[in-house]
C-alpha cells in the first residue's frame, strides 16, 4: 500500500460543486492522490446520486445507491449548503477560506447570483485555485450551452468516427454512436484535473488562478491525429477508420485485440499463425504492402482464430511478442490475477448495499497502488459529524 508521504496531495484541501461528470471525475481523481474533498451539494444532494445505473442492494434487489456516483465519489465528504440562500454563501466561503483548490460546474448565467463567479472568487481568495468545467468552456458564443455527454463526444469529432473497425463492418447501417459510460465527460475531468495541478504548481510564484475547461477541448485533444490529417486533405470517416489488419478479432469464445506495428511483432504473428504459405509471401516483409492488403491479411487471421479459443491465442501470442489481449467482461476483471496484483480495485462499503469492488485510480505513485478514503458520502455527513463533534 502507498504511504501517505508518498501520496503526493496529502493535506491538499479540495472542495467541488458538481452536478455533472466532469468536475465531480476531476475532484475524484485530485482526492484518489491524496486531497481531501468536500462535495457541496443542494438539498435533495447533487444529481449524480440519482443517475442509473443502480447497485443491488443487500438482498439482491435494486437499491437506491448509483453506480456512477458511488465511483466518483468513493472518499469524499458531503456539505448540503443552500447557496441561493446569504447565510449558505457564507458557509461556502467558510471552506473555501481554508481550501487550495474549487471545482465548479454552475452555469455561467447563475454565477454570480450564486456569489461564485471569476470575480468574485478571485477578489475574496486570491490564494484559491478555481477551475472552472463546462460542455463548452465558460468564454466564447458557447459558454451557455449545455451538453450531456452524447453532445460533448460528437462536438469533439470523436463520435462521427463510431462505430469503427470490426463493428462497422458487423453493422454497416448503424449510425453514429457515442463511446459507452462518460468518456467524453471524463476526458474533460482529466483536462481539470491536469489544470488544477499546473495552476497549484505555479501558485507559489503567481498566487492563485482561474482555469478554463472546455470539455470540448478535451476531447479535441483526444482526436488530435484525425484534425491533423486534415493538413493533407484527409477526412475521416467511421468506415475507413481501422487498422489495417489486426484490431478486434472474434474467436471461438470471445474476441480479442491485436496490434502489429513493427516488424519484429510482424514476425511473431507469422510464427503464431503457423507460418502459413500466404503470410511468406516476400512481397508481405513490406510493411506498406501489408497496409495495402491488409483486409485480406485479416480474412486470413480471422478464419484461423475462429477455431481457437482467446486464451490460447493469448497465451502463445504474447510468448512470440506479438501485441495482443482479450477483450473480457466486468467480472472478468475483478477477478484476474494481473489487476489484483497491481492493486487497481479497493473494496469499499456502500450504505444499503455492503462492500463493493471499486476502481481505484489508472495510475501509480513510487510504484506503488493508491487507496481510497472510503465509500461514497452519506448526504451532508461532514456537517453532521462537524455538528456532533462541536
Amino acid at each position: 500500500m502507498t504511504r501517505e508521504a508518498d501520496v503526493p496531495l496529502t493535506g491538499l484541501k479540495v472542495v467541488v460543486h458538481a452536478s455533472g461528470v466532469a468536475a465531480a471525475y476531476a475532484a475524484r481523481m485530485l482526492g484518489t492522490m491524496g486531497g481531501q474533498v468536500l462535495l457541496i451539494e443542494p438539498a435533495g444532494g447533487t444529481a449524480l446520486r440519482r443517475q442509473p445505473p443502480f447497485l443491488p442492494g443487500a438482498k439482491g434487489e435494486e437499491s437506491e445507491e448509483s453506480a456512477l456516483f458511488t465511483y466518483l465519489a468513493a472518499g469524499m465528504e458531503s456539505a448540503v449548503i443552500d447557496l441561493a440562500a446569504p447565510e449558505g454563501q457564507a458557509r461556502l466561503a467558510g471552506c473555501l477560506n481554508g481550501a487550495d483548490v474549487f471545482i465548479d460546474d454552475t452555469p455561467i448565467s447563475a454565477r454570480e447570483r450564486l456569489g461564485i463567479d471569476k470575480a468574485s472568487l478571485t477578489e475574496r481568495f486570491p490564494n484559491l485555485v478555481h477551475v472552472s468545467v463546462l460542455p463548452f468552456g465558460a468564454h466564447g458564443p458557447k459558454a451557455s450551452w449545455k451538453g450531456e455527454d452524447v453532445v460533448v463526444q460528437h462536438a469533439g469529432g470523436e463520435g462521427n468516427l463510431l462505430p469503427n473497425g470490426l463493428a462497422v463492418e458487423m453493422f454497416p447501417d448503424r449510425a453514429p454512436l457515442k463511446i459507452g459510460g462518460h468518456f467524453g465527460e471524463m476526458q474533460g475531468g482529466i483536462a481539470a484535473a491536469l489544470g488544477a495541478l499546473s495552476a497549484l504548481w505555479a501558485r507559489p510564484e503567481c498566487g492563485g488562478q482561474y482555469v478554463d475547461i472546455s470539455c470540448q477541448d478535451a476531447n479535441l485533444a483526444v482526436g488530435a491525429f484525425a484534425i491533423q490529417r486534415l493538413g493533407d486533405g484527409s477526412i475521416e470517416h467511421r468506415v475507413e477508420r481501422s487498422f489495417r489488419y489486426g484490431g478486434v478479432i472474434p474467436c471461438a469464445d470471445g474476441y480479442l485485440e491485436m496490434l502489429t506495428l513493427e516488424q519484429r511483432q510482424w514476425d511473431g504473428l507469422v510464427e503464431l499463425l503457423g507460418r502459413p504459405d500466404w503470410a511468406l509471401d516476400p512481397a508481405l516483409a513490406d510493411s506498406l504492402e501489408r497496409s495495402r492488403r491488409g483486409p485480406e491479411i485479416n480474412r486470413h487471421i480471422r478464419e484461423w482464430a475462429s477455431a481457437r479459443k482467446v486464451d490460447d491465442i493469448v497465451d502463445a501470442g504474447q510468448k512470440l511478442g506479438v501485441p495482443l489481449a482479450r477483450y473480457k467482461t466486468p467480472a472478468e476483471i475483478l477477478r484476474d490475477p494481473q489487476e489484483r496484483h497491481r492493486g487497481l480495485f479497493q473494496p469499499i462499503n456502500v450504505d444499503g448495499v455492503g462492500l463493493v469492488d471499486a476502481l481505484v485510480s489508472p495510475f501509480h505513485f513510487n510504484e506503488a497502488p493508491l487507496t481510497l478514503r472510503g465509500g461514497p458520502p452519506a448526504l451532508n455527513a461532514a456537517q453532521e459529524t462537524a455538528a456532533a463533534e462541536g
